[in-house]
């Protein structure tokens, strides 16, 4: 990956930085944006931008900025509760989808002009996609839209590839506002119900995301990380 350009939208917390760190690790060089300033303490040597995903002129600007690249990451979601269809309030689905399936589909779209024939698109989806549960409509719906997103456009923008990483419970900022405690406690409970014996690590899914923007015979891909959790 070294001196390769990479951008990774949602990067600046949780799996999005921990991909930037290694990309940037290897050699590449590396943009994250997110709608907020970078945090205290982030690596000063990867560059940062402003982007809100939900926005077209604000997802094409991000490109134009950056200019010509290899590979487009994209991690950024919703932090969104678990609504059973009763209470669902569709204006909440709406929103959760214009960030995490349309964006999605916003940033390869803008990102088209500007990516190397040769490089790759990553998404990002969740188990859910693919295990069915109550209450997890919207999350489930979304993610398995992304999921056959990233397999129709490997076939139509070939041969730039396009695949997808599919994390399981994994400790980051999206599981909402809570104590430390409470972030430790969630994470001993959800972690002894998987074969691993622990959730996952923002470093547990980089690697994925790496392997995919490395392996030039990769496309169409749907990378389970999951600890298990499919099972």
């Amino acid at each position: 990956m070294k001196d390769q350009n990479i951008i990774v939208i949602g990067g600046l917390t949780g799996i999005g930085r921990a991909v930037a760190e290694q990309a940037a690790a290897a050699g590449a060089r590396v943009t994250v944006a997110g709608r907020r300033s970078a945090p205290a303490g982030f690596p000063s040597h990867i560059a940062t931008a402003r982007v809100d995903i939900g926005d077209d002129d604000s997802v094409a600007q991000l490109f134009a900025g950056v200019g010509a690249f290899d590979h487009l990451v994209v991690t950024a979601g919703p932090v969104i509760g678990s609504a059973r269809l009763a209470e669902l309030r569709l204006a909440d689905a709406t929103a959760a989808f214009n960030i995490k399936f349309f964006g999605q589909l916003r940033a390869a779209q803008q990102a088209l002009p500007y990516l190397r024939s040769n490089g790759s698109i990553t998404f990002t989806s969740g188990l859910l996609a693919r295990k069915a549960a109550p209450g997890a409509l919207v999350k489930a719906t979304m993610n398995a839209a992304t999921e056959i997103l990233a397999k129709t456009l490997a076939k139509e923008l070939a041969p730039l590839r396009v695949n997808v990483v599919s994390p399981g419970m994994v400790e980051s900022g999206m599981w909402g506002e809570m104590s430390e405690a409470e972030r430790q406690a969630m994470a001993e409970r959800a972690g002894a119900k998987l074969p691993v014996g622990r959730v996952g690590q923002g470093a547990d899914l980089a690697q994925a995301y790496l392997l995919l923007m490395q392996n030039g015979f990769m496309t169409g891909s749907v990378v389970d990380v999951d600890g298990g959790g499919l099972l």
